[in-house]
């Protein structure tokens, strides 16, 4: 989800489930007046939820912005016939080791 489609989010419904694991964090304080702001914005959402979608857009915001390295074996053929290549970038890894924490988490909600 993109930072601009979080609003739309905000005033409709709230979404996905949600980890057993809570995270602390120290924010900088002009970010919590924001957070404030936001939260007075969007009674309806607390500050939780709001830190929760800020935190998954820009997740998203990044691994968007991984920049793609062409690798050396093709993949695919594109409309017109010519190779795409692999990439051999950030992104795969990113992506590998994201799935690979997605099952450890997964099976950990399950067996509890």
């Amino acid at each position: 989800m993109k930072v601009k489609q979080l609003i739309e989010a905000w005033e409709t419904s709230a979404g996905e489930r949600r980890t057993a694991a809570t995270y602390a964090v120290h924010l900088p304080i002009h970010d919590a007046a924001k957070l404030a702001a936001l939260r007075e914005m969007y009674p309806g959402r607390s500050e939780q939820d709001l830190i929760t979608d800020l935190l998954s857009a820009a997740l998203d915001d990044l691994e968007a912005g991984f920049p793609y390295i062409q690798g050396k074996q093709v993949i695919a053929e594109d409309d017109q016939g010519d190779p795409i290549y692999e990439d051999a970038g950030t992104t795969p890894r990113f992506n590998a080791l994201t799935r690979k924490h997605l099952e450890r988490l997964q099976r950990k909600q399950g067996s509890s």
